[in-house]
């Protein structure tokens, strides 16, 4: 009987230990938006949005304003914030392509910790890559997927990692969508847009589905206050994209790989504060693992910024990289940020950027396309359409926040050009990234309109030498 004696002590001492070990951690939620433009916040500049919930996040924790993501597409974006690789690295670079069954999430690494882990609404990361959650609610009818109170029970006295995954403000929009719309007359039109009546109401349908978003979020942190999480949970919010305008989303100017990005943790942030640190959300995956415990794994490319939420971290990054693949035509970008400075490499200069097919119909792009027809664009609004483009571009980022200034072509940038794309180059090595002759797909709609002409993903008639 002795050894069955001792085996029982162990055996409760082990489970003593493990739940002690598992709920001093913290739980963690991210909330990402589905394209949602930087500055579409009354936290980030906007006052004439409504979001009450997200302003308050970041009034009592940490806003950033210096974030940058590593692609300008959904599926992509998702697949390198969850596994901490570019896109390219994982060959998810084009449009809902999954990951492979052998590629590991934070999910994977947290489970194996202790924690109970959740996908909650848009996945875009494929069955193999939602398979490592406990818990996946794809977003099927209402709520959309957003079934936070199941995965807190589930979860009982677990710590819990919560992918918490919009489908707002993605298009298509539907009026009044909200008990309180917004004022057309009131929304702020960048410049590279046409002020029209129909941009004004697209903006306006736009600024409804983000104030929707926000009102979740509100009733989601009422439910993890009333279950007595909320005390030690770790929010973070944030985008995967740019808004779904043109030269916004799926373009590797700020507007379309910025990101708003707010953490918030009343354990952890006891001051609120700024913090325009220059940072790549590859950082995201090794700090989740961080406040978790968890050791980063060798595969992911950055490290943890968790010693930011400290009023003594230092972290920041001197180049944030960006890739632009196929969505829906294909694209073979690449670009580099510093604080000042923006450069973008583009290999199809003899074509037009690609507009992206939810784009096409938007009442907006209808607008330019209206403007362009009649001759009546103005040389900001005319830069949706250049062709050629410029093998490269330079902004300062700085003087020029909307990047309509190339500055490549002046001769005293050169050094900074030089910089810039050595930077470049020295990244797609480390990264194994391909050139771009190598891995290419068909379009699948009109470059110029949008118009979409083909209904699945064409097939690559370039692939890689070992594909």
């Amino acid at each position: 009987m002795r050894p069955l004696f001792l085996y029982t002590v162990f055996s409760l001492l082990f489970q003593i230990t493990f739940a002690q070990s598992t709920t001093d951690k913290p739980n963690i939620i991210v909330f990402i938006a589905d394209d949602a433009g930087w500055r579409d916040f009354g936290c980030y500049g906007n006052s004439s949005i409504q979001t009450p919930n997200i302003d308050q996040l970041a009034a009592e924790g940490i806003r950033f304003t210096n974030v940058f993501l590593p692609t300008p597409q959904c599926s992509p974006t998702r697949t390198s914030l969850l596994t901490g690789q570019f896109a390219h690295t994982l060959r998810t670079e084009d449009l809902h392509t999954p990951l492979d069954s052998d590629e590991k999430t934070v999910a994977h690494y947290l489970n194996a910790a202790g924690y109970y882990t959740a996908l909650l609404g848009k996945s875009h990361i494929g069955k193999e890559a939602t398979n490592q959650f406990d818990y996946f609610n794809p977003g099927k009818g209402n709520p959309r997927g957003q079934d936070l109170a199941t995965a807190l029970d589930n979860a009982g006295d677990q710590p819990l990692f919560t992918w918490f995954a919009f489908f707002d403000p993605h298009r298509s929009y539907q009026p009044k969508s909200i008990a309180n719309p917004h004022d057309p007359n009131e929304v702020v039109i960048p410049p590279y847009l046409a002020d029209t009546p129909e941009t004004r109401k697209d903006l306006a349908m736009y600024y409804d589905e983000i104030s929707r978003m926000d009102s979740v979020m509100g009733a989601s942190l009422a439910l993890l206050e009333e279950k007595g999480r909320r005390e030690n949970t770790v929010v973070i919010f944030m985008t995967d994209n740019g808004k779904p305008f043109t030269r916004a989303k799926g373009t590797l100017y700020d507007e379309g790989i910025k990101t708003p990005f707010i953490v918030n943790g009343p354990t952890r942030i006891t001051k609120a504060r700024t913090n325009d640190n220059l940072l790549t959300t590859l950082r995201l995956a090794p700090t989740i693992l961080d406040l978790a415990g968890v050791e980063k794994p060798e595969v992911m490319f950055a490290e943890s910024m968790a010693s930011l939420f400290s009023e003594n971290g230092s972290v920041a990054d001197e180049y944030v990289f960006s890739e632009r693949n196929w969505h829906d035509c294909d694209e073979h970008m690449r670009s580099v940020r510093s604080d000042s400075f923006k450069l973008i490499v583009n290999s199809y200069i003899e074509l037009p950027h690609g507009t992206a097919a939810d784009l096409a119909g938007s009442l907006s792009h209808q607008s330019l396309l209206r403007l362009k027809e009649k001759g009546e664009l103005n040389e900001a609004q005319s830069l949706n359409f250049q062709v050629p483009r410029p093998a490269i571009e330079l902004y300062n980022v700085i003087n020029d926040p909307y990047e309509l200034n190339n500055l490549a072509f002046r001769a005293e940038h050169r050094p900074t050009i030089r910089r810039h794309y050595d930077a470049i180059q020295q990244w797609m090595t480390e990264t194994n990234d391909f050139p771009p002759h190598f891995r290419r797909r068909y379009d699948n709609t009109d470059r110029v309109t949008g118009a979409m002409f083909m209904g699945a993903p064409p097939e690559m008639y370039a692939p890689l030498p070992n594909e």
